[in-house]
C-alpha cells in the first residue's frame, strides 16, 4: 500500500481528509457520504481517529478496513495509547496490518474524561508517544505520523522543550508530524522554523479546520489551546448574529491562510472535515487543489 510520505512526493501541494469514526447506523451513513464526496477530489491520504482509551477502537477498525477495501484512498489509522497494555496496542497494530493499512498517527493521548487531567499511563503500557512510534516500527513496514503543537502542548514548559519532545519523536521513527490547529500562517511556519532549527528536516503538516460557524470558531479556540488571533476575532465576531455572512467571512479566511501556507512551500493541507465534505471541497476547489476530472 502507498504510503503518506510517497502520496506527497508530487510536484505541487496536495490536500487530506480527517474523520472519526461512527457511533451508530446514521453516523456511519453521514461518514460514508462524505467519504464518497471526497474520493474524486484525490486527497493526498485520509485518516480516522481513534477515541480516548480505545473507545472508539472498533468503529476505527471497521472504517478503516472499508476504506483500504471499498475506495481509491490511501488510508491512515490513529491509535493511542491511553488506557492500552504493549500487548493490546500490538493487537490493534496487527489488526491494521491485517486489513492493508500501513500508515497511522502514532498518538500518547489525552487522559480519558480530562484532557488537561493528569497522564496515569497503562500499567503494562507506555507513557510517551515516542515509545508508541518505536513500537509501530517494530513491528512492520509503517509510515508513521506524530502530532506537533503550534504553541506548545499544554503540558510543555515552553516551546524550546515541546520542540525537543516533537524532534525525539522523529528520531524515534516517525516519519512526518500533523500541527494541531492555529491560526495565522505565521504561528505554524515559526514552528517549522522550530523543527528546522534543532537539526532536525522531517515533514511537519499544518492542520485546518474550516471557520464556517460561530461554533468551530470555539473549537478551534479550545483544540489549539491559545487564544484566537485579535485580527481573526475583529474580522468573524461582528458576524456573529450573521450564520451565512460569518460562513463566507470565515471560508475566505481559512483561502486566505492556506494560500500563504501554499506560498511558503507547504506540501499538504491536512483538513479536520467533522465528517461532512462541503466547506472541504470549497476551500480546495478555491485553492486550485482540485483534479481536472473532478
Amino acid at each position: 500500500m502507498t504510503s503518506v510520505i510517497e502520496r506527497l512526493r508530487g510536484d505541487g501541494p496536495a490536500f487530506s481528509v480527517e474523520f472519526f469514526p461512527p457511533r451508530d447506523e446514521a453516523d456511519e451513513a453521514v461518514l460514508w457520504k462524505a467519504i464518497r464526496e471526497l474520493e474524486p477530489l484525490d486527497p493526498a491520504y485520509m485518516s480516522i481517529t481513534y477515541g480516548a482509551g480505545g473507545s472508539s477502537r472498533d468503529g476505527t477498525i471497521r472504517s478503516i478496513a472499508r476504506v483500504a477495501t471499498e475506495t481509491t484512498l490511501c488510508p491512515m489509522a490513529h491509535l493511542t495509547a491511553v488506557d492500552h497494555s504493549v500487548s493490546e496496542l500490538r493487537n490493534v497494530i496487527g489488526w491494521y496490518a491485517a486489513v492493508g493499512v500501513r500508515n497511522i498517527l502514532a498518538l500518547r493521548g489525552d487522559p480519558p474524561g480530562d484532557v488537561y487531567g493528569d497522564w496515569v499511563p497503562h500499567p503494562e503500557g507506555l507513557t510517551y508517544a515516542e515509545e508508541l512510534v518505536e513500537l509501530v516500527r517494530s513491528l512492520g513496514d509503517f509510515c508513521v505520523g506524530v502530532s506537533a503543537f503550534p504553541y506548545g502542548h499544554p503540558r510543555s514548559a515552553d516551546l524550546e522543550s515541546d520542540t525537543k519532545h516533537l524532534v525525539r519523536k522523529f528520531r524515534a521513527g516517525a516519519d512526518f508530524a500533523i500541527a494541531q490547529l492555529f491560526f495565522e500562517a505565521e504561528d505554524f511556519l515559526r514552528l517549522r522554523d522550530r523543527v528546522a532549527a534543532a537539526g532536525c528536516d522531517a515533514l511537519v503538516l499544518p492542520g485546518i479546520m474550516p471557520l464556517t460557524t460561530l461554533r468551530t470558531l470555539h473549537t478551534t479556540i479550545k483544540l489549539s489551546g491559545a487564544p484566537a488571533s485579535q485580527r481573526l476575532l475583529d474580522r468573524l465576531e461582528p458576524l456573529s448574529d450573521d450564520p451565512k455572512s460569518f460562513r463566507a467571512a470565515g471560508i475566505d479566511w481559512v483561502t486566505e491562510l492556506c494560500e500563504k501556507l501554499i506560498a511558503e512551500g507547504v506540501p499538504d493541507l491536512h483538513f479536520y472535515t467533522f465528517n461532512r465534505s462541503k466547506a472541504t471541497r470549497e476551500v480546495v476547489t478555491r485553492l486550485g487543489l482540485v483534479p481536472a476530472r473532478a
